[in-house]
C-alpha cells in the first residue's frame, strides 16, 4: 500500500479553514443570517488569504441535477467567485451532508473538489486534511449508510425524483436526524474517535497536523509530541475557524468569549 504522503499537494502562504456552515437549516431566515455572517468573515480575510479550505457540510443538503441546483446562497457564491478572481485558491472537501457535490463548483467557480482526506505540505508542515467523518472502523452502521449514499446507482435513482420531491425528502430526513441526535454527546464522541484514528495513523506514518471538521466542536489537541489535531468547529453554534499565517496556527472561536 502506498504511503499517504507519497503525493502530497504543497502550498505556501496564509491559509484559512472553516467547515459545517449547514446552509439551509433550521429555516431560510436563520440560514440567510448565517450566510451574511460568513460573507462578512470572508470579507475580513480576503486581503490576507492565499488559500481557503472548506472542510465539508457547507450545505445541510446539496444535490446537483444536470440543469438544477438548490436555490439561494447567492452572496456566498459571489464571494467565492471574487476570491478566485483575486487568485485565492479554494479547496472544497465534501462532507456527509454535501457528498453529492458534482461539477458545479469546479466548473463555474474554479474550486478544487476533494471527496476524501488528502495529504498536504503547508508552509513546510505535513498535514492530513479532510471532513473527518467515516474514520471510525467500528461504526459499521454509518460506514454502510455512507457507502449506500455514495453508490452511483442510488445517486442515479435519487436523481430520477423531481427536484421538489428530492429536496423535500432530504430536508425531512435531516430534521429527523438532527432531532434524534440533539441530546447525545456526539461532538465529544466524534472527537475521541478522530483522536483514536490519528494515533493509529501515526504508528504508520509521521504527520505534523490533522485538520478536520464534522464534529462541530472547535478543538486543538496535541495527540503526540509535535502532532496537533485541529477541528474547525462549526458556524451553527461557534462561528469558529482556523487561520495559518506568519504568526502561526490559531483557532478562533468568537462564541467562547
Amino acid at each position: 500500500m502506498p504511503a499517504f504522503f507519497e503525493h502530497p499537494i504543497s502550498i505556501q502562504g496564509n491559509v484559512f479553514f472553516a467547515s459545517d456552515f449547514h446552509f439551509g437549516v433550521p429555516d431560510e431566515e436563520r440560514s440567510q443570517q448565517r450566510e451574511n455572517a460568513i460573507v462578512q468573515w470572508l470579507d475580513q480575510i480576503q486581503n490576507s488569504a492565499q488559500h481557503l479550505f472548506l472542510l465539508g457540510d457547507i450545505f445541510d443538503f446539496w444535490f446537483e441535477y444536470r440543469d438544477v441546483i438548490p436555490k439561494g446562497f447567492c452572496h456566498f457564491f459571489a464571494k467565492l467567485r471574487e476570491f478566485r478572481q483575486k487568485g485565492i485558491q479554494i479547496y472544497y472537501f465534501t462532507g456527509n451532508h454535501d457528498m453529492w457535490v458534482k461539477d458545479y463548483f469546479s466548473k463555474y467557480l474554479g474550486i478544487k473538489i476533494f471527496r476524501s482526506q488528502q495529504a498536504f505540505i503547508i508552509n513546510g508542515k505535513r498535514c492530513v486534511i479532510g471532513h473527518g467523518d467515516g474514520l471510525d472502523p467500528t461504526d459499521k452502521g454509518y460506514l454502510l449508510i455512507k457507502k449506500i449514499f455514495a453508490s452511483r446507482i442510488n445517486i442515479a435513482l435519487y436523481g430520477a425524483l423531481p427536484p421538489r420531491w428530492a429536496f423535500a425528502l432530504a430536508r425531512a430526513c435531516s430534521r429527523k436526524s438532527r432531532n434524534s441526535n440533539s441530546e447525545k454527546k456526539l461532538p465529544e464522541i466524534g472527537n475521541q474517535k478522530i483522536i483514536e484514528y490519528i494515533s493509529a495513523f501515526l504508528h504508520k506514518e509521521q504527520a505534523d497536523c490533522f485538520i478536520y471538521g464534522h464534529t462541530h466542536l472547535p478543538t486543538e489537541v496535541e495527540v503526540a509530541t509535535g502532532t496537533i489535531y485541529y477541528n474547525t468547529g462549526d458556524w451553527l453554534t461557534h462561528q469558529s475557524y482556523l487561520s495559518w499565517t506568519e504568526e502561526g496556527i490559531k483557532l478562533f472561536c468568537p462564541s467562547s468569549h
